[in-house]
């Protein structure tokens, strides 16, 4: 585990063809989850009632969060969907689909809300944890590149290329650099800004097994880094992954504005 630290491991920047046959454990990973006591609520800290928004991965709809779903329901939080179908679109107007998700959850229920981001929707949690940090109290990544968005496999990165055509050719990209790394949209600006690590807790859950996504880029000195042992696709079946996630949203939220040392040494707002 990597907490707070500035001893990062270097990003290769070299072509990376990644492992994506051995992303077929992923069934694995989920045989063993729904075997395992932890699915079951047991072994782990019971949630607070709170909100939860739920976003998938790159080319992956909310479909593939329903395990996560039912489990979260069923140690103690509220999980939400965010809407997507396949989660190829422009990257600006995804992220204004979860803040308006995550305002309307907030207003409900009178308080904020956690973020659980798998792979490119890890970098949504990010942005919005850094836009709107009165609606947003934890942010959950797992498995994505938090210091490079195409922090990626080669035909990942394809794939990327692809959706920005289809994006741009429909006239739903905000920017003719959507979905890039010199992106010039609301998003990347936020996704780029500095985290407000004293209002908002973040968790970046990673494998250096991972055969899609550079596992170094998920090492940032801003979150309480956490490894676990899986595929990149697996790792939302992955019962290290719901451990980790159970033990970050059981951490108490942080005040929105943090506590100051007055000259007597007393704390104050």
């Amino acid at each position: 585990m990597y907490l707070l630290t500035d001893d990062l491991p270097e990003v290769p920047d070299e072509r990376w063809w990644g492992d994506h046959l051995r992303e077929t454990r992923w069934t694995l990973e989920l045989s063993r989850l729904l075997a395992d006591p932890v699915f079951h609520g047991r072994g782990v800290p019971r949630g607070d009632g709170r909100p939860v928004i739920l976003m998938p991965g790159f080319g992956a709809g909310d479909y593939t969060l329903l395990a996560l779903a039912v489990w979260l329901r069923r140690i103690g939080y509220k999980p939400h969907i965010a809407g997507f179908l396949t989660n190829t679109g422009c990257s600006d107007r995804c992220l204004d689909r979860v803040e308006r998700r995550a305002q309307t959850l907030h207003e409900t229920h009178g308080r904020r809300v956690a973020l659980i981001g798998h792979s490119r929707s890890g970098h949504y949690a990010r942005a919005l944890g850094h836009r709107r940090p009165e609606l947003v109290s934890h942010a959950i990544s797992i498995g994505a590149g938090l210091r490079g968005m195409l922090a990626t496999s080669y035909p990942t990165q394809a794939a990327i290329g692809a959706a920005r055509r289809a994006v741009i050719r429909s006239g739903r990209a905000r920017s003719p650099r959507c979905l890039t790394d010199t992106c010039d949209c609301a998003f990347a600006a936020d996704f780029a800004g500095r985290f407000p690590v004293e209002r908002v807790r973040l968790t970046s859950i990673y494998s250096t097994g991972d055969g899609v996504v550079r596992w170094q880029a998920a090492v940032v000195p801003y979150a309480t880094c956490v490894e676990v042992t899986g595929s990149h696709v697996g790792l939302i079946f992955n019962r290290k992954t719901y451990r980790a996630i159970a033990t970050a949203l059981a951490d108490p939220e942080l005040p929105l504005e943090p506590e100051l040392e007055d000259p007597d040494g007393d704390r104050t707002r």
